[in-house]
């Protein structure tokens, strides 16, 4: 059995959270960093096996504080990356509403497939993003961390959860939030979403998922 503790990167500047972040590499906001210190702090008491991460800075940041003074390694991994926004990136809603009204309208007609000029789709990112969960599901370890984004997080979890992609913004991914996954041969079970850190000490568990359909490579 393999636990996968899936996180939310910790919180950015107060002046991202109502843009289209996308791709922008943003640091950890002072409350980000404190939060992936209390992360931290809870799962090195799991005795964390490995730690993957996307290349972005706020990712990054937050595996490093995570893992921080032990040997546990770090896999960067470009495909963990949140969804490419294209030209929205750095936008607020109401400024891409005003510039860009029919693709904002267009976006919001076929949230999965509509892909921003210059990014992608939510089926783009999907397609990735389940490629690296793959692999990640063939390497070793007993106690593996993701230290993910909003998006890609949700897509991971929609597929787990069998649900549609277009139902991803119905679950909620806070800023240091924790989504626990329990997988073997046969079975696995999302027992935790959008928890905090004190919720891994205290054992939450929720209903098992269906089994996810698998993508070939």
């Amino acid at each position: 059995m393999t636990t996968i503790y899936l996180l939310r990167h910790g919180a950015l500047a107060a002046g991202s959270r109502d843009r289209f972040v996308g791709q922008l590499d943003l640091p950890l906001a002072p409350d980000g960093i404190a939060q992936a210190e209390a992360l931290g702090e809870v799962l090195r008491e799991r005795q964390i096996d490995a730690i993957h991460c996307s290349d972005l800075m706020r990712s990054q940041q937050t595996a490093k504080i995570i893992a921080g003074q032990t040997a546990i390694p770090i896999e960067v991994r470009s495909a963990l990356r949140e969804i490419s926004l294209g030209d929205w990136e750095g936008l607020s809603r109401r400024e891409v509403a005003a510039r860009f009204p029919a693709d904002y309208a267009a976006r919001g007609d076929d949230l999965v497939n509509y892909r921003v000029a210059g990014g992608e789709s939510f089926a783009d990112c999907r397609q990735r993003v389940l490629l690296a969960w793959e692999e990640i599901l063939r390497g070793n370890g007993q106690s593996v961390v993701i230290v993910g984004h909003a998006g890609v997080n949700r897509l991971l979890l929609c597929e787990l959860l069998a649900r549609p992609v277009a139902s991803l913004f119905d679950i909620a991914q806070d800023y240091g939030g924790v989504n626990v996954i329990e997988h073997s041969a046969q079975s696995l079970c999302v027992s935790l979403i959008n928890g905090r850190p004190a919720d891994l000490r205290d054992g939450i568990c929720l209903a098992p998922a269906p089994q996810p359909q698998r993508i070939n490579p």
